[in-house]
């Protein structure tokens, strides 16, 4: 019976997989009537919208609107669904830019004409799924932790004790060697980051909705993870830590008059989180596109005959399943590595002095 869902489950996910190399194919054609511009098109499918697209036969797009809710210094707040702004169209005064610096944003003209940007708090795609995500995180947390306090001296089996394998090895493989001592103190934050990340990773290769945004492939959502990484460093940062930063032990001249070697390591504390903010989101970011540029092959190579069209079909539809599979492994590595690295830094920065 195990091996029969685990060859339903394959199947499932092989589909779905191929859903979602079907389904941009769909896209693709829609594009069809004009030449394929493959940059904007992956630019277009991998930046935050105003809706959530789902699909379109024929002329009908099917995609659900979202909440607009925006404050223009000269008429106030508005709210309204984004389905007012289909085809173009303005709706009191705003509207979404079609090109410039705010291309893809909501804007209005000034009294000047020039488009300007209100103050934008819109529930975007990136906003639902982030909250979706979120919800199924606390959902998946809450439900293994009242099993555990339901059923306390029973093992463990099914997706319950998945989830305790899950966890104690990012406990005791990752956060407890790299922050040491005092590891309980961080690893409810690391475990949640963990999660966090491994789950929205998750949605985003899942072809149809929820899932498919592109949340971690954002920067706006890894700046924000890395600077609390950041802050909790250097907030909790030891007295040794900050010694070493602004007074370490090395001979006098890399230190006085002029203060090299501190301002070096000053810059340090601000590098490390850009590089985990800049790993994660160049990562994901291209996996997304690598999969959009594989099947963009299919339509490029239209004009240069059948039998090329035929074979570069093929390897698109070959390779698109195979970058789906490699974005799975991907999606539980660059949690892993983010989780990792922001454990080293903090235990770099309960570092004691050594006698």
């Amino acid at each position: 019976m195990n091996s029969f869902y685990k060859i339903i489950g394959t199947l499932f996910f092989v589909f779905l997989l191929g859903f979602n190399a079907s389904a941009t194919e769909q896209a693709l054609a829609d594009e069809k009537p004009k030449e394929l511009d493959v940059r904007e098109f992956i630019l277009k499918h991998v930046s935050d919208s105003y809706e959530w697209h789902i699909t379109k036969f024929g002329e009908k797009e099917i995609a659900i609107p979202l909440p607009v809710i925006v404050y223009s210094s000269t008429s106030g707040w508005h709210t309204f669904l984004s389905s007012a702004f289909h085809h173009g169209e303005q709706c009191e005064g705003l509207y979404i830019a079609t090109e410039g610096k705010f291309k893809g944003k909501i804007v209005e003209k000034n009294n000047t004409g020039a488009e300007v940007r209100p103050f934008d708090i819109s529930i975007t795609k990136v906003t639902l799924s982030l909250i979706l995500s979120s919800i199924l995180l606390i959902v998946i947390i809450m439900t293994v932790s009242r099993s555990y306090k339901s059923e306390v001296y029973e093992s463990k089996k099914g997706f319950i004790g998945f989830m305790e394998m899950f966890i104690m090895n990012i406990n005791d493989d990752v956060i407890k060697p790299c922050v040491g001592v005092n590891y309980r103190k961080y690893a409810p934050y690391l475990l949640t980051v963990f999660f966090f990340i491994f789950i929205n990773n998750i949605m985003g290769v899942i072809p149809i909705f929820p899932g498919g945004a592109n949340v971690t492939g954002n920067i706006a959502i890894t700046f924000v993870l890395a600077l609390i990484t950041f802050l909790i460093v250097n907030i909790f940062g030891s007295k040794e830590y900050w010694r070493e930063i602004l007074w370490p032990d090395v001979p006098l001249w890399l230190k006085a008059p002029i203060p090299l070697l501190p301002i070096i390591e000053l810059v340090g504390i601000f590098t490390k989180p850009f590089a985990l903010m800049i790993r994660l989101f160049a990562n994901i970011l291209a996996g997304h596109s690598i999969t959009l540029g594989l099947t963009c092959l299919i339509f490029v190579t239209v004009g240069m005959g059948q039998a090329m069209n035929t074979s570069m079909t093929i390897v698109s539809v070959v390779f698109s399943v195979f970058i789906g599979i490699v974005e799975v492994l991907v999606a539980y590595i660059q949690a892993y590595i983010f989780t990792m690295l922001s454990a080293v830094f903090i235990g770099l920065a309960r570092v004691e002095r050594h006698h």
